[in-house]
């Protein structure tokens, strides 16, 4: 295994971030990395391509607005609880697979780690968006299965 000095870990703002946060953790401590944290919000312009209707751009731009910062505060209460640094955080707004891959190489991040549900299509076998960052990351990703049945 490479010796990892800084780890990206994807999570979203479910209780199912906890797992995927402390598989990292496990890897972060055995490599002495340094641990960041990205969530990412997608805009809610991707739902309503193509219609245009009189203050709906304003609303979605609002509504981005407001679910970010519930985000950003989620998140901090995460990096709080488990004793990490919220200057190591990012909530972008964005597409998940691209977004994660731009920040690690941001970052410069030896790995990325997020959890796959994998439970439909290609997600047979990972998730839609485990498997977007896996194909064009430029560096090592690491998938935590989390709702196995």
């Amino acid at each position: 295994m490479s010796n990892y000095r800084h780890i990206l870990v994807a999570v979203d703002v479910t209780e199912e971030a906890v797992d995927v946060l402390a598989r990292a953790m496990l890897i972060a401590q055995k490599n002495d990395a340094t641990l960041s944290l990205i969530t990412v919000v997608r805009p809610l312009t991707y739902a309503y391509t193509g219609i245009e209707v009189a203050g709906l751009a304003a609303a979605a731009i609002d509504f981005e607005r407001q679910a970010k910062a519930s985000v950003e505060k989620t998140l901090s209460r995460l990096c709080e609880a488990h004793d990490l640094q919220p200057a190591n955080t990012l909530v972008a707004i964005g597409t998940p697979a691209t977004a994660i891959k731009n920040q690690a190489t941001a970052i410069d991040a030896e790995l990325i780690v997020l959890g796959s549900h994998g439970k439909h299509g290609l997600g047979l076998l990972l998730g839609s968006t485990a498997n977007g960052v896996l194909h064009g990351a430029d560096c090592d990703v690491f998938t935590v299965r989390i709702g196995a049945d």
